[in-house]
């Protein structure tokens, strides 16, 4: 096997044989997949040594890629995965990046965009980073102002904003634009917010969040020097964005909030500056019901972030006193309300779902050696995962009824079908053994998540024992 040297070695001779249409072409289509955030493994290493093949040749070849990328670094963290319609704030989707630079070179200053460009990839090609960042500075400024009245043109204006969604490929092209330039704008103070902040905070306490209060009051007296368009209000909202992204548990930003105004009182709260942290976090937790809706649509594994929304809702409505008249109330109810909607199904099937799994089958019912379909034992064994995530906080969200009667529903099937499966995995024959076998693996796997490890421990012991006396029964036999 070749080692990592002989291995790039060998990568350089082939790029070396390669035509330099081919080279170019090859490093324009790989800076393209890294900005739409598609990471191929080794990508990395092909752009490092044909941009070395390159510069060995003389070759030049517009480096599109790396001068978008440069101008779209300040928004790395604010980018998402979410579709292009999402409603996270003072987010951008990652998928928006390429069909918004392209309404940037096309619509927005193409003159403008073809000639800076143009000298940010004469700088990156000749190493001057420092020159390509100034370059990229002055396009900022231009974009940040065209953006402003492009969004001031729109405004009262409904054929424009869809022609502008158009051209972005997001309904959500105006707060698009606007997010990319306010973020823009606060460039020069976001990345010494972000130096200054731990790398983890598994837990938001008095003292984080007492740093993180200071960082954030200190970097709004810099907004003079990054400009006019750069606001007190965008510094604390993109500051916060950048500070949840640092959270072990993102919902704890809302204490924040909360230790500005030295109350829970949500009226006292919404007289602070870091008001905005209960935004993000409503925000956030209505897109965590989205996705949880669209996982259990496409049968994805969801426990994980059923966990995730049931703690967070549980933290916030601790953290928080909601009014029932407020916005925010209305909010919050809103969104305990559609998890509810959307957990309630998949609990109260579970019971059957699992006895039409385990239920016990004649022997004249079981095709010779037919076998439990895997996918439909995984799919039940998420659903009661699903169950037992939502447990704990079951009574909260206004499922424990429900949460209660599958989980006791599941208890008792489950102690009594083990048995019979038992009974049954004893007296298999040929035909039926590996049916009532797959039968037994999929129980114990679902004990395992409602009686826990000991007791699927004990099945499993008492599924091998059986078949154990079933083997020397049928060697006894045929002596």
């Amino acid at each position: 096997m070749a080692s990592e040297g002989q291995a790039v070695e060998q990568l350089r001779d082939y790029l070396r044989t390669l035509k330099p249409e081919a080279r170019a072409m090859l490093i324009v289509e790989l800076e393209r997949d890294l900005l739409r955030g598609e990471d191929v493994a080794g990508s990395e290493l092909i752009l490092q040594e044909l941009r070395r093949t390159i510069r060995a040749s003389g070759q030049k070849v517009p480096r599109i890629g790396d001068a978008v990328r440069l101008f779209f670094a300040p928004l790395e963290p604010f980018l998402i995965n979410d579709a292009a319609d999402h409603k996270r704030i003072g987010r951008i989707a990652r998928a928006t990046l390429a069909p918004i630079w392209e309404w940037i070179g096309r619509d927005l200053i193409p003159a403008e965009t073809k000639a800076l460009v143009s000298d940010v990839n004469r700088a990156l090609f000749e190493d001057d980073r420092l020159k390509a960042e100034q370059l990229i500075r002055a396009l900022y400024d231009r974009v940040i102002l065209r953006i402003t009245e492009v969004v001031a043109g729109v405004q009262n204006d409904e054929s424009k904003r869809r022609r502008l969604a158009a051209q972005i490929g997001s309904p959500r092209a105006v707060e698009t634009i606007t997010t990319l330039a306010k973020v823009l704008a606060c460039r020069d103070v976001l990345p010494t917010v972000a130096q200054r902040l731990p790398a983890i905070m598994p837990a938001f306490e008095r003292e984080q969040v007492d740093l993180v209060k200071a960082l954030l009051t200190g970097a709004t007296v810099q907004k003079a020097a990054v400009g006019p368009t750069a606001n007190k209000d965008d510094i604390f909202l993109y500051g916060l964005i950048l500070v949840t992204g640092r959270l072990t548990e993102p919902w704890q930003l809302i204490r924040i909030a909360t230790r500005a105004a030295a109350s829970s009182d949500e009226i006292r709260v919404a007289q602070t500056p870091f008001a905005v942290a209960v935004n993000i976090v409503l925000g956030d937790l209505e897109c965590m019901v989205g996705d949880l809706e669209t996982g259990l649509k496409v049968r994805r594994q969801v426990a994980p972030l059923v966990r995730a929304i049931c703690t967070a809702v549980h933290g916030v409505g601790t953290e928080l006193s909601f009014s029932a008249d407020s916005d925010w109330g209305r909010r919050f109810a809103a969104i305990r309300g559609e998890l509810a909607n959307v957990l309630k199904p998949g609990i109260d099937s579970a019971p059957a779902r699992v006895r039409r799994i385990l239920r016990p089958r004649a022997a004249k019912d079981i095709a010779p050696g037919s076998v439990l379909e895997a996918n439909e034992v995984s799919d039940a064994e998420m659903q009661l995962d699903l169950v037992t995530a939502c447990r704990e906080y079951a009574n909260e969200l206004g499922i424990g009824d429900v949460s209660m009667r599958a989980y006791s529903e599941l208890q008792h099937y489950l102690e009594a079908g083990a048995k019979i499966l038992l009974d049954s995995l004893r007296h298999a024959n040929d035909a039926d053994r590996a049916f009532r076998q797959s039968q037994m693996q999929a129980a114990i796997r679902f004990c395992r998540l409602i009686f826990g490890a000991d007791f699927a421990g004990l099945l499993a012991k008492a599924a091998e024992m059986a078949t154990q006396k079933l083997s020397e029964a049928e060697r006894a036999r045929a002596y």
